[in-house]
């Protein structure tokens, strides 16, 4: 089974995500700069929602990507009443795991690199951190990390202990399958044997303004509040780049990939998974600049269609040619037109079969559905389609 989820989403003027330069990304498509979003930033603020945290946090199936290994692991062995040498020892091996391998990765794609990958950052980092940024789920990996660890510093002793290798360590780790949401939706890659790999269940675009790009500048000074009246001149002056687009954004989820990352005997979880997967979707901001511009506009439009097979199609080449607005017609209503031609266009040219359901806030059509009244009705509704044994 595969849920797709499709949305138009108009935001004021913002610098949502931005480059190494501060300039909000862009990207070419159809022959015209377009406004972008990247994957990564709209993932990370899905994992980061109060949707996520409302739904999951309690349970412990949110993961946490940290270089705070070692203090982890510090913390489970205080739980586990290992003694103050014990501890200190196994902790001073902790930041070396994610560095078994020196060997050149493969080429991988930015957006799971920069998503799913164990970063390795250059140089020896802090001390008590391990090199590497670690996605890992603190409920099932941490304790049951911490227990390994003790036990091999058992057999081996204190003494064979400093001189171990950290391969020889990790290799005999035995690594725990994580069930955290997030990881189980967003995948990760390692280059340690203290972790497995997993891969995504759910693939989410880099967001594309259906609209050409217009950036624009904000300049804007700054005065020294206790400056003698009648002294001239501004005591600080900056400028900020901006736009404001109508992006489509693009997600699937993997409803066989999703269980099998959380386990077949998971299912309720998964089910409550995807609803929330939607909701924090259209309910969730990317945090650039939002103090600046406080830009929390929220989608006008959501499509979701589930299949019984597995062919993601994207609808972003309903935007090939920019949109715009007019006297008449705003760009947002323009943009729901054209993604509707080409979907039913799409649909009939390739026997797209789907169970498909709507919301629009100004209740425009869209091929020949009827809108449901809100993204409650639109959760229920997905809940009806996702399996229940």
């Amino acid at each position: 089974m595969l849920i797709q989820i499709h949305m138009l989403q108009n935001y004021a003027p913002s610098n949502l995500n931005r480059d190494d330069t501060g300039s909000p990304k862009d990207a070419i498509f159809g022959g015209a700069t377009r406004g972008r979003i990247s994957s990564q930033c709209l993932k990370r603020s899905i994992r980061k929602s109060q949707t996520f945290a409302d739904a999951f946090k309690d349970d412990g199936l949110l993961g946490e990507r940290t270089k705070q290994l070692p203090a982890m692991i510090q913390k489970e062995l205080e739980a586990l009443d290992a003694d103050k040498d014990t501890i200190t020892a196994i902790v001073s091996r902790v930041p070396e795991i994610g560095r078994e391998s020196k060997k050149k990765k493969k080429e991988q794609d930015e957006d799971e690199v920069a998503e799913e990958t164990a970063t390795e950052i250059e140089g020896e980092g802090i001390a008590g951190e391990t090199k590497q940024l670690i996605f890992l789920d603190r409920k099932t990996e941490a304790r049951p990390l911490a227990e390994k660890l003790l036990a091999i510093f058992k057999k081996v002793g204190a003494k064979e202990w400093t001189k171990l290798k950290i391969p020889d360590i990790t290799k005999d780790l035995d690594p725990s399958v994580p069930r955290s949401i997030d990881i189980a939706m967003f995948g990760r890659m390692t280059t340690s044997q203290a972790f497995k790999n997993v891969q995504a269940s759910v693939q989410v675009a880099h967001a594309l303004s259906a609209n050409a790009l217009k950036t624009e500048f904000d300049y804007y000074t700054a005065m020294d509040d206790l400056k003698p009246d009648g002294v001239p001149g501004a005591d600080m002056i900056g400028d900020v780049e901006f736009n404001s687009c109508t992006y489509y954004k693009y997600i699937n989820v993997s409803w066989d990939g999703l269980l099998s990352n959380l386990g077949k005997d998971n299912i309720e979880i998964a089910r409550r998974a995807v609803p929330a997967l939607l909701e924090a979707a259209a309910t969730a901001h990317p945090s650039g600049k939002q103090n600046a511009f406080g830009a929390f506009n929220l989608p006008d439009f959501v499509l979701v269609e589930v299949s019984e097979r597995n062919l993601p199609v994207s609808y972003v080449n309903a935007f090939v040619v920019p949109v715009s607005g007019n006297n008449y017609q705003s760009l947002l209503t323009n943009s729901v037109t054209a993604l509707s031609t080409y979907a039913s266009r799409l649909t009939k040219a390739y026997n797209l079969e789907a169970q498909r359901a709507y919301m629009s806030v100004e209740g425009l059509p869209f091929m020949n559905l009827k809108a449901t009244p809100s993204i409650n009705d639109l959760k229920q509704w997905l809940e009806t389609q996702l399996p229940t044994l």
